[in-house]
């Protein structure tokens, strides 16, 4: 399943945020702490060339904190970039944030002109929640489905930061495949533009390999089912959702199995490592190479 989601006003975001992030002294780009790579946005490198950027793992509660540390030690190796890690309801941890800011400007003088920061993140990673948090005061607009915010704003905060705020918005294409996936699975893309049931069986899948204690523990199965439709089976079985003729409710076996992994109810999950992204774009970029060569050939004969 291919998901391709660039509404109108993601579009227009994007030219907003190319225009001014030349006038920017720092990015803040909040990401998803369970999967660092997936809502990071590509377009973001190429816009703010040698712009210092601290990169927020926000929701860190719901995270592997053993697979967050190895995103920590990997975003960092990236010149310029200080990486750190968030969760709601922690004030404090946020404020860090701009003390942090500061001293990766310290060259910069406030007294004279004002820091300019620009916070980023797609949809549905907390970024108007941290804003809310970091003003003191409700702001932003926030909420459970994606791409609330539409219109880029200014905010002041203390010690003379101009916060620039931005709308979430995602990339035109969303590649490998399975970024699109893990998106889905964490709620950043809407529902309606995807298929619910193979997102859920994606999820399945992945948890039996990567987490199959969380699974056998929440779902009270032993042995474990052999694969993702098995699961989903088993999960049915449990919950009794059962439609007409005894058939599984696998929708509804979806939304609970989605549900649950969102709000941590498995325990805490990371849907991706350093390790998978990597061998998943040498892939991607494997299956480019052979695309490329085919059409060659074919322009040839």
């Amino acid at each position: 399943m291919a998901i391709n989601w660039f509404p109108g006003h993601m579009h227009k975001a994007r030219k907003e945020i190319k225009k001014v992030m030349p006038q920017m002294d720092l990015i803040i780009e909040v990401v998803d702490a369970r999967i660092p790579f997936s809502s990071e946005n590509p377009l973001v490198p190429a816009l703010r060339q040698d712009t210092p950027v601290i990169k927020v793992l926000n929701k860190r509660d719901l995270a592997d904190p053993g697979v967050t540390r190895l995103w920590l030690d990997h975003l960092e190796q990236e010149n310029g970039v200080r990486a750190i890690t968030l969760t709601h309801n922690q004030r404090a941890e946020a404020l860090d944030i701009l003390r942090l800011a500061r001293d990766m400007t310290a060259h910069r003088n406030l007294e004279r002109s004002a820091l300019r920061v620009m916070i980023l993140g797609i949809p549905n990673v907390g970024k108007s929640t941290l804003i809310n948090t970091l003003a003191g005061r409700p702001i932003a607009r926030t909420g459970n489905e994606p791409a609330v915010t539409r219109a880029q704003q200014i905010i002041k905060l203390p010690d003379n930061i101009l916060l620039y705020d931005t709308p979430g918005f995602l990339w035109p294409k969303l590649s490998p495949e399975s970024c699109g996936y893990r998106l889905a699975v964490t709620g950043a893309i809407r529902s309606a533009v995807l298929e619910f049931d193979d997102v859920a069986l994606f999820a399945a899948d992945y948890l039996l390999v990567t987490y199959p204690d969380a699974v056998r523990t929440r779902y009270n199965l032993d042995p474990l089912p052999a694969d993702g439709v098995a699961l989903m089976d088993a999960i049915a079985a449990r919950r009794n959702f059962y439609g007409r003729g005894g058939i599984p409710d696998l929708h509804k076996v979806a939304e609970v199995l989605l549900n649950e992994l969102r709000s941590g109810k498995l325990g805490p999950v990371s849907l991706e490592t350093p390790t998978l992204v990597a061998q998943e774009t040498r892939e991607e970029q494997a299956r480019k190479t052979e695309r490329d060569i085919q059409k060659a050939a074919r322009r040839r004969t």
